[in-house]
């Protein structure tokens, strides 16, 4: 985020990629929160204050931000792709169609979206506080009358999830992306008759394409597991697992992407931590010299940082002989499995210090 946010990359694409790395960030620290925490205390007895007490606590509000930035994630990851189509599709018209203000409302207008779409979700789950003979108080997460109703359940839970979750995203991705393939391949047949400018909104949609392709390998599964559970009513509580772990992997992974074939955020990535390093070195250096109180060494010292960094200076000026060759939350299933939430009134632990 802290690259996408400098003014150099200041662009349509940059402001929606921004929103989505807020999202992804959001959505590994809620994993992290409901899925990897948890499951600390009943192998090795550690964080057993957080097991019992903090993370019932915390799941009222995280599982509902979890599903937020889950339903952000995938429409902001479609509008990735729709931009990249109409740069493509319509060169000199999206100049005029994208701009970085109206990029930035399309990211409120979709949070906006996601968050209206998961208001229901702050009202799944609640609180169960019970007594332990040995430890005092400990809480459990059950699911609310409204959790609980069938209606509820079929309506929303299964097919407006599978609808407006996986089929409306896989959709129009695989759309978006096949038609972005054949335009890209049709400008390599005709590499010698387009612009700069257009190689370059190529190569950017190239990168933009492993992204999709990313967060359709790793939601394919929570895809199919929200069908069997939509159309068999069969939930598979091993695998929703290893979709966690997948659309959390998706939310990971994009910054690598960025930084293979990204070459402007390459550059900037790689310009901040050089700078960091070099104004390391001059602490160093300094640090060096005002430690003794003898000049002659104090001189020394202030000598070779300017000899540092006029080698560095030279170091990276070209020489004038080179030549120019040298230039998304898991998903329903998933989730509501790894969060303890059933439909039954409440839900018992099965490591031996759950509400009874």
């Amino acid at each position: 985020m802290l690259i996408l946010s400098r003014p150099q990359m200041r662009s349509s694409i940059s402001a929606v990629l921004f929103g989505l790395a807020a999202c992804d960030t959001l959505l590994i620290f809620t994993s992290i929160l409901l899925f990897s925490l948890p499951t600390i205390y009943p192998y090795t007895g550690q964080l057993y204050n957080y097991y019992n007490i903090w993370y019932p606590k915390l799941t009222l509000f995280v599982f509902p931000l979890a599903m937020v930035a889950q339903t952000a994630s995938t429409y902001l990851t479609i509008t990735v792709s729709f931009e990249r189509f109409l740069v493509v599709y319509f060169p000199l018209q999206s100049r005029r169609w994208l701009n970085y203000e109206r990029a930035r409302i399309y990211v409120i207008l979709i949070l906006l979206f996601s968050f209206i779409y998961n208001i229901p979700r702050f009202f799944e789950p609640m609180l169960i506080e019970d007594q332990n003979p040995i430890f005092g108080n400990i809480y459990c997460i059950a699911g609310t009358a409204l959790r609980n109703n069938v209606i509820y359940i079929n309506f929303y839970i299964h097919w407006m999830y599978l609808i407006f979750i996986s089929v409306i995203p896989f959709t129009t991705l695989s759309f978006f992306n096949i038609m972005i393939y054949r335009q890209i391949r049709k400008a390599n047949k005709e590499r010698l008759r387009i612009s700069r400018s257009e190689k370059r909104e190529i190569s950017l949609a190239m990168m933009l394409i492993c992204v999709v392709i990313v967060f359709l390998v790793c939601n394919i599964l929570a895809l199919v597991l929200n069908m069997i559970e939509a159309f068999y009513n069969i939930t598979l509580d091993n695998v929703n697992q290893i979709s966690n772990l997948l659309v959390t992997i998706n939310s990971s992974v994009n910054f690598i992407i960025y930084v293979i074939f990204g070459d402007k955020f390459k550059r900037i990535f790689f310009g901040m931590l050089c700078k960091k390093r070099i104004a390391r070195k001059e602490e160093a250096l300094r640090d060096d010299s005002t430690y003794s109180g003898d000049n002659s060494q104090r001189t020394s010292g202030r000598y070779q940082r300017s000899s540092f960094i006029r080698s560095y200076k030279s170091q990276s000026r070209p020489s004038p002989l080179q030549g120019s060759h040298n230039k998304h939350y898991t998903t329903q299933s998933s989730l509501e499995h790894g969060v303890p939430l059933s439909t039954g009134k409440t839900i018992t632990h099965s490591y031996g210090l759950g509400c009874s």
